[in-house]
């Protein structure tokens, strides 16, 4: 790979493009991200199996265990490429940045959405389907503690899954929701008529319930079953970028496969490449209420 200025993304460019995706990625906002080498890395998870012992003098001691379990993130390569005028090529510097810029903002929203979907489901966010990349690596597959969703009663459908979470002594420190979910609770009232969750009136995104951090986003349920994921997205899943992001400006041929020359087009072609990757380190930490299961 090219590594020359030329090729890369400004360094404001890329925190720009970094933080966007913060914003708008449940995983992002729930999940802190560190840079991922572009070779990959192991992370390990130490358990220790049994509680501490008190030794009588002269007494004997036990072993009390331990579990060490190694999670490989190797980082996958997304791209996205769009057609502009070959106007950009003669555009001053200014126009270039003002151009760049909403190229770059547009990616970040595209980036987002597809590390959910990526992470949530396995899947390639622009076919849809499960990616063989990807394989066994989602919260879909490696979750096995479920809880069918209730319509009415969704704040029991929580509770139930921390019950799962919590009676494999995990915690939970987020959760992402789809609208549908998020509609369910904010319908529920008490006895007196009054909401049981205020803050989701009206399609609000409150950024926590009842003390926890939630993000409400409809990449939970997209070509899923899931309503809502939750569990230890601080400790027990990591994500992040390589340190390169780069950005091609194509001036000819058919970079996008579409049968239709630049040149022949006075077009330009721009193309960017992200590198990033992400572990999920115990299956058991997280639960999903997913839809109804229907007979036969």
């Amino acid at each position: 790979m090219t590594t020359s200025k030329g090729n890369l993304f400004e360094p404001t460019l890329v925190t720009d493009l970094i933080d966007k995706v913060k914003g708008r990625s449940s995983l992002a906002l729930l999940s802190g991200q560190k840079p991922i080498p572009f070779n990959g890395q192991k992370e390990f998870t130490f358990t220790m199996d049994n509680d501490i012992d008190i030794v009588a003098e002269n007494g004997k001691k036990t072993e009390g265990g331990a579990s060490l379990a190694p999670v490989t993130i190797v980082p996958l390569k997304v791209e996205y490429g769009a057609r502009v005028s070959d106007e950009f090529m003669y555009a001053t510097e200014e126009e270039k940045i003002d151009i760049l810029k909403s190229f770059n903002d547009g990616y970040a929203k595209k980036l987002a959405r597809g590390l959910d979907l990526m992470v949530f489901h396995g899947i390639n966010p622009r076919t849809k389907e499960a990616s063989t990349i990807i394989g066994d690596n989602s919260l879909d597959k490696k979750v096995t503690q479920t809880v069918e969703f209730d319509e009415k009663d969704p704040d029991k459908n929580i509770e139930d899954a921390v019950k799962l979470i919590q009676g494999s002594d995990n915690l939970i420190t987020g959760m992402a929701i789809d609208s549908q979910f998020s509609s369910a609770l904010a319908q529920m009232r008490d006895g007196n008529n009054n909401r049981l969750f205020p803050t989701l009136a009206w399609g609000a995104n409150p950024g926590s319930i009842n003390g926890l951090q939630t993000d409400i986003n409809n990449t939970v349920s997209a070509g899923s079953d899931d309503y809502a994921i939750l569990g230890d997205f601080t400790n027990m899943f990591q994500w992040g970028f390589s340190k390169q992001i780069p950005m091609d400006v194509i001036q000819y041929g058919d970079p996008d496969n579409s049968g239709k020359d630049l040149k022949g087009y006075n077009q330009v072609y721009l193309r960017s490449e992200t590198y990033l990757g992400w572990g999920i380190m115990d299956g058991a930490s997280f639960a999903r209420v997913i839809k109804l299961t229907t007979e036969g």
